[in-house]
């Protein structure tokens, strides 16, 4: 059983910032999470896609300290196995395991609070002064290049890609190594090739470039979205077509990809950076509580379009006064009924 890693805990939004379910790489690629299980790891996962309902509900400690309430039989139900191997898996999570959780009991029939430590840790030691033991190599010429033959032990440990077999190089590889030239800001080198370069056009290809980029563009960001969003749940969950949904898509894609520096939101000029960073950050729970907003607003609205750009922006900053301002409604008119 591996040492517990002293984790650290989320505090306040920190835990709204996963929604899918997700596994964290670095629990499978870090050598300090060898020791866990896959189907821990799975599970590890689930708790942290309860932080976001944990955050709405303001389950915080004293200390600002995220917990969420995640039962055996909520394991067993989506893991699909049995009490005792949801327990192991649980122990394995726990303090006496790898320490990814923390499980407090409060007694009197309540239900367990567990606490869903944060995954990230700070680099292995010597890990991060790796590259200092080598020695910087001088200028790499032509001539030296080729009086020499490729090593196979420099391509694995070069910083970028390097001209060598298929092979050498995995599919996680970055971008390939630049040549060494003298000239820092060409689009191009200008070097001999044994095909010749297309003729340039006589007309100005710069207008449809352009296009052809804006649609490349507005292409990602509607994929992004679509993925953040979980566009395929909410046709199956919720009653709202896919029109609909899709014109969300759409205001926000293109948003995302516009030119300007300022966008108009709340009549007010927002830098449209920030106005990208938040819609890039909204989920499948912001866009089901802005449709559920505009459906139950009962007063004319004159730009609908300006309408709903303030309401995606403002959804991660109101969607939980909205879910409180619910839970108060209910509950009074349950009293009120009894």
């Amino acid at each position: 059983m591996p040492s517990n890693l002293n984790l650290d805990y989320y505090y306040g939004t920190e835990a709204e910032q996963y929604s899918f379910y997700r596994v964290p790489k670095t629990l499978l690629t870090d050598s300090r999470y060898k020791g866990v299980s896959i189907e821990a790891k799975v599970l590890y996962g689930l708790l942290l896609d309860r932080m976001s309902l944990s955050v709405r509900n303001g389950w915080m400690d004293k200390d600002r300290r995220v917990y969420i309430y995640f039962t055996q039989e909520d394991a067993m139900a989506l893991m699909n196995c049995g009490k005792d191997k949801a327990t192991r898996l649980f122990r394995e999570l726990d303090q006496g395991g790898i320490g990814l959780i923390e499980r407090k009991k409060q007694g009197q029939g309540r239900p367990t609070r567990i606490y869903v430590k944060n995954f990230t840790l700070p680099p292995e030691p010597g890990q991060s002064r790796q590259s200092d033991q080598t020695p910087p190599e001088g200028p790499q010429t032509a001539e030296s290049q080729q009086s020499r033959p490729l090593d196979s032990a420099a391509v694995k440990t070069a910083p970028f890609e390097q001209s060598a077999p298929l092979e050498i190089s995995g599919q996680d590889s970055g971008f390939s190594a630049p040549n060494k030239t003298d000239k820092n800001k060409t689009d191009s080198n200008d070097t001999e090739s044994s095909i010749p370069p297309p003729a340039p056009s006589r007309t100005s290809p710069s207008a449809g470039a352009h296009r052809q980029m804006r649609m490349d563009e507005m292409d990602g960001y509607r994929e992004r979205i679509r993925e953040n969003i979980g566009y395929d749940l909410l046709l199956l969950e919720r009653p709202y077509d896919a029109e609909e949904i899709d014109g969300y898509v759409e205001l926000m894609a293109e948003t995302c990809a516009s030119r300007r520096e300022y966008i108009r939101v709340n009549g007010e000029d927002v830098p449209i950076e920030l106005v990208r960073k938040r819609f890039l950050k909204l989920d499948g729970e912001h866009i089901r509580y802005v449709m559920d907003s505009l459906r139950q607003n009962t007063t004319q609205v004159v730009n609908i379009r300006a309408y709903t750009l303030a309401a995606l922006y403002n959804a991660p900053v109101t969607i939980s006064q909205y879910y409180t301002a619910q839970v108060s409604h209910d509950m009074a008119q349950g009293f009120g009924g009894a």
